[in-house]
């Protein structure tokens, strides 16, 4: 039976402020791509769904345009890091997976421009998908942001629907008796 938990991160204004920085790619036509990097503020928050708590750390939004002309080579993409970690004494975790949304000024979603892909994160390292109690796991975000939430004032917060499979965990100690060599 799977969990879905959400997890909102709220700041007062998220996307603040644009820092641009380039990144030169070789090209044979002479067009410079640059990485637009927007800041996401706070770019660390805690987090806590259950018994599943963590961070999520380093976030931004970066889209890549054609200097000069401003064309839009890649569209935005949210980058972060995901920690999570199992708070619970006696319940091991599996992770299943989770699902981002974007929520505008008036608590409605923002929705993707229709050929993206809905964001989400899947747990795909073998065995860090299972957190036994305080264990943690670390996981890369990098999923598809909507142009529409790049206004100013638009984008007011980002929810995170965490799925996770809780399951009893018991530590017990066995003692037996024995002997060595007949005595």
């Amino acid at each position: 039976m799977g969990k879905w938990i959400g997890l909102t991160i709220s700041a007062g204004v998220v996307v603040a402020a644009m820092t641009l920085g380039c990144s030169r790619e070789p090209s044979g036509t002479g067009a410079v791509i640059e990485d637009k990097v927007y800041t996401v503020t706070p770019a660390s928050v805690t987090v806590k769904a259950g018994i599943v708590a963590g961070e999520v750390t380093e976030m931004k939004v970066t889209e890549r345009v054609e200097k000069g002309s401003g064309r839009l080579v890649s569209p935005a993409k949210l980058t972060g890091t995901l920690k999570l970690k199992n708070s619970s004494k006696d319940q091991a975790v599996r992770l299943v997976g989770g699902k981002i949304q974007y929520i505008d000024a008036q608590g409605q979603p923002i929705k993707l421009e229709a050929a993206r892909a809905e964001p989400t994160i899947k747990f795909a390292t073998y065995g860090s998908e299972r957190l036994d109690p305080g264990q943690d796991a670390t996981q890369s975000v990098d999923v598809d942001f909507p142009a529409e939430a790049l206004k100013a004032k638009k984008l007011k917060e980002i929810r995170l629907e965490l799925a996770y499979i809780p399951s009893p965990y018991k530590e017990e100690t066995l003692n037996f008796s024995v002997s060595i060599g007949g005595q």
